[in-house]
Order: structure tokens, then C-alpha cells, then sequence
């Protein structure tokens, strides 16, 4: 499939852009909205937005040559300071790690072990795609559960990203 670098980096600004939105409106929820538990498997607001981020920091690690041993939501990410603080500097250093990205290297396979061991390799075009769906699924579980609470979600649209982004 034909892709190009800066459908790449934009897709990444757009991961990037959606998250914020979306850690910005569950800042106005209490505690107790923030843990309730929606019997999806990462069960809460704040539970699907850590797996988004712990998802996006071990594809970085994986692409960088310095994956974690296995994937895991440690204690301490479960804040939503962490989400606040530590989220958007990783957001950074994906698109810092796509400036250096030319139209040969994003065909570039990276071999790693998935979250079962299993050895597997992937070109770099077909990561980045996936992470950002990945984030547009999960993100879209959130505002399904702040619309359940009677929340407005903000607009996370790729067509309004790309109004913001390219007016």
C-alpha cells in the first residue's frame, strides 16, 4: 500500500492533537467517573486512556531498538497526572523520531516481539498506521463512556483536526 511521509507525520500530529483533547475533558471529571467501570477490558476512562499511552510509549521503544521486556501498566501511570505530564512528551519525541524519516526509511522492517513473545516484523509505515488507529479506537471508547455520564466529548474528527490544522 502506497504511503507517503507526510500522510505519516500528519497522522502522528493528529494521535497527538486527539489525545490532548480528550485527557483535557476527562480533567473535569471526578474520581469516581474517572474509575468507573465500564465493563470494557481496560474498564475505565482513565484505564483506556493509560492503554493508549503505555501502547504508544512500547511501539516507540519497539521502533527505537529499546522495547520494554513485556507490556504492562505499572501502578504509577494509573493518574491522570502521568496522562497530563508524561503523554505529551512522549507525543513529542514520536514526531521528533519522524523528522528523521525520509520516503525509503518508513519501508523499513523493525523486528520485535509482540505482547505474547512471539517474534514478529513490521514496516515502519505499518506501525505508525497502527498506532494511530489503535488511539482512534480507544479514544473513541472514551467519549462513548463520557457521553454515558452524560459528558460531552470533544470532537476528535480527523476532518476537523485537518480544519484546525490545514487553514
Amino acid at each position: 500500500m502506497p504511503t507517503t511521509l507526510d500522510v505519516l507525520r500528519s497522522h502522528l500530529n493528529y494521535s497527538a492533537w486527539a489525545s490532548r483533547r480528550l485527557v483535557e475533558s476527562a480533567e473535569k471529571l471526578s474520581p469516581a467517573e474517572l474509575m468507573r467501570d465500564f465493563a470494557t477490558a481496560d474498564r475505565s476512562v482513565l484505564g483506556t486512556l493509560v492503554h493508549v499511552y503505555a501502547a504508544d510509549r512500547v511501539w516507540l521503544g519497539r521502533i527505537e531498538g529499546n522495547p520494554p521486556a513485556r507490556f504492562l501498566v505499572p501502578e504509577q501511570d494509573m493518574h491522570l497526572e502521568v496522562l497530563r505530564r508524561d503523554w505529551p512528551a512522549l507525543l513529542e519525541r514520536w514526531k521528533q523520531w519522524a523528522v528523521g524519516l525520509n520516503e525509503d526509511s518508513i519501508h523499513r522492517e523493525i523486528s520485535y516481539k509482540d505482547s505474547k513473545g512471539n517474534p514478529s516484523v513490521t514496516p515502519i509505515w505499518q506501525i505508525v498506521l497502527h498506532v494511530v488507529n489503535h488511539g482512534t479506537h480507544h479514544r473513541g471508547q472514551v467519549s462513548g463512556f463520557l457521553r454515558a455520564m452524560g459528558q460531552t466529548p470533544p470532537p476528535l474528527d480527523l476532518r476537523i483536526f485537518y480544519q484546525e490544522t490545514f487553514r
